[in-house]
């Protein structure tokens, strides 16, 4: 599939490409990804790494902990790759230990909601630097569900795509769920999985957080130009760098 990137080490890595926007353009193919953690390139099979390569990637933003970074590593340094280290998220949970018991899209849209409030900074500059870039970009934090889901959302949301496709693009990590069970296995030998919906990406996550968004700012684009503060110049720029026709 044109959308999918097979890797043997990466299991989630997207190409954001192919969604029509409200105006009749469509979003541009091989332009801007999004992939769970590229660090998992530094001990995979060297045609990964050629894979990788051979998408021309010129940026990187990594929107993981810092020490996540140091425990876990990063992107192997490559030529001409310039890499953004811009952590989103401000308050860690561990998304192995929670309650099993409360209701666990409800939770994570609330933890989407805190990202979202915390990480104005960071989204700003993650939003210029994609606005910005020469070539094609990916985004990435540790599963690419999460933190690299809310900011897809945000710049789809931004580019006028449809909810639908918004929210499917979200769920398509549904597809990767199983490999990343398994990843976290093998990194926690001995622990077992607390929360049963660990690796889960369910469209209603981002249903709930975008319906929160817009109840308190109006619209994603209110949102970005108010409470992260970026220039309404960037959202054009944004907009002609990754939307091509009608």
């Amino acid at each position: 599939m044109r959308r999918h990137i097979a890797f043997e080490r990466l299991h989630n890595f997207r190409d954001l490409g192919g969604y029509r926007t409200a105006d009749g353009g469509t979003v541009r193919w091989e332009t801007l990804y999004r992939s769970d953690s590229l660090a998992k390139l530094a001990d995979a099979d060297p045609a990964d790494l050629q894979r990788f390569r051979a998408l021309a990637v010129g940026t990187v933003i990594d929107l993981r902990y810092p020490w996540e970074i140091a425990a876990k590593g990063r992107l192997p340094e490559t030529e001409g790759v310039a890499w953004h280290n811009l952590s989103i998220e401000h308050r860690p949970y561990d998304q192995a230990e929670i309650d099993p018991d409360v209701d666990p899209w409800r939770y994570l849209a609330d933890r989407f909601a805190e990202v979202a409030e915390d990480g104005a900074a960071e989204l700003r500059t993650a939003l210029e630097v994609i606005a910005g870039a020469d070539g094609p970009l990916v985004f990435h934090c540790a599963s690419g569900k999460d933190r690299t889901g809310l900011l897809a959302a945000v710049v789809l949301g931004l580019l006028d795509v449809a909810d639908e496709d918004v929210l499917a693009d979200f769920a398509l990590t549904e597809l990767a769920t199983e490999r990343l069970v398994a990843d976290w296995y093998a990194t926690h030998p001995g622990r077992e999985l607390r929360w049963p919906g660990y690796g889960r990406a369910p469209a209603e996550i981002i249903r709930l957080f975008l319906a929160d968004l817009r109840e308190r700012y109006g619209s994603v684009y209110g949102y970005v130009t108010g409470h992260v503060g970026l220039d309404p110049a960037v959202v054009v720029r944004l907009r002609a760098r990754l939307v091509e026709g009608p």
